[in-house]
């Protein structure tokens, strides 16, 4: 029998989870008769193109949703987005996966380069440039707090690159910023919204992790999520995690690990999207080197679950699943961590 450690963790995860030593085959094997129905559907994978393909611009693509997240998935060709956009209920963070990407807003201008996070507060009128683009959007209600590292900050810059100002549409949007939550539309100049950062100090500030860094490093946090990125180095996956309280979305930023669970294991690639559910064990098991994104969302309400009311933390996914985890092969795992 294999020893593993099993963490019971509480978000926000400020408090040392409980730990239990236990048998890992036990752990992940189903479970003995029973007249319980358990949901076991195993866990579900999402995948996008990691690198940017050509193509025409297009809405975002939103992949989880539920009352207090909304997560996307967009890219860009070389062109600029057709409106400023402001949200009247939620920040809106955006990590940079691939290419590049003007951000212009009325805080300033800032380039995204690959591995760059920012945060907008609620209000902010912005607009994009994407140059081979690719980058995943957080929405979540406003009263995000941002843990850091800065890299940099905003800057204003009038006008933004070879931009010539003129009357452009600018979008107010409700309800986690979804398409189908427009407001009002109606012309602004531009030339107003860029020098409206010379009227507020308040500017943008461009996050990186540190590329020595190793664990997870927390980047935000609010009442309602965390979002880090998790970097591992040759992980034996001898530690599982489970969640007392809320789910958890990881998107695969480069690399390659086997995450198993106790919905089953899958081969996770660049590109992937994963959720975990409340209470499911799970580790990752990596021969080389592998970063990820954790999105942890924790904020309790009320669902109707077979006709009855119960209280979870629930982010139902949107997109269409691409493939999923098949039953754990303890030979594989095995194979897996040979060498340490």
């Amino acid at each position: 029998m294999t020893a593993v450690e099993e963490h019971w963790s509480t978000f926000p995860f400020d408090e040392p989870p409980q730990s239990w030593k236990r048998e890992e085959e036990l752990l992940l094997a189903p479970h003995l008769p029973s007249r319980k129905v358990v949901r076991d559907a195993p866990l579900q994978v999402v995948h996008f193109p990691p690198q940017y393909e050509p193509t025409k611009m297009g809405h975002p693509r939103p992949v989880y949703e539920s009352r207090y997240l909304r997560l996307e998935w967009q890219t860009m060709p070389d062109s600029r987005q057709p409106f400023y956009h402001r949200n009247t209920d939620v920040d809106e963070l955006s990590l940079q996966v691939s290419g590049e990407r003007s951000l212009v807003t009325d805080r300033g201008t800032v380039e995204m380069r690959t591995g760059d996070y920012v945060s907008m507060p609620t209000g902010t009128a912005h607009d994009n440039y994407g140059r081979g683009d690719i980058h995943v959007l957080f929405y979540t209600p406003a009263g995000v707090e941002e843990l850091g590292p800065v890299d940099r900050r905003s800057e204003v810059v009038i006008p933004p690159s070879t931009w010539e100002p003129t009357v452009v549409n600018e979008l107010v949007t409700e309800c986690l910023g979804g398409p189908e939550h427009d407001i009002v539309m109606y012309p602004a100049n531009e030339i107003d919204i860029w020098e409206n950062a010379l009227r507020t100090e308040a500017r943008l500030n461009v996050i990186r992790t540190d590329p020595d860094a190793r664990g997870t490093t927390w980047l935000y946090r609010s009442e309602n999520i965390m979002i880090g990125e998790t970097h591992l180095v040759e992980e034996p996956g001898l530690d599982y995690i489970v969640h007392r309280n809320c789910e958890e979305i990881q998107y695969q930023i480069s690399g390659e690990r086997l995450l198993v669970s106790q919905r089953g294991m899958v081969r996770i690639q660049p590109g992937d999207f994963v959720k975990i559910p409340i209470g499911v064990a799970f580790t990752s098991i990596v021969r080389e080197e592998s970063k990820h994104v954790r999105v942890c969302s924790a904020t309790a309400y009320l669902q109707q679950i077979e006709g009855q009311e119960c209280v979870r933390a629930f982010v139902p996914q949107i997109a269409e699943t691409t493939s999923e985890a098949v039953p754990v092969d303890l030979d594989v795992i095995a194979a897996e961590r040979n060498g340490w």
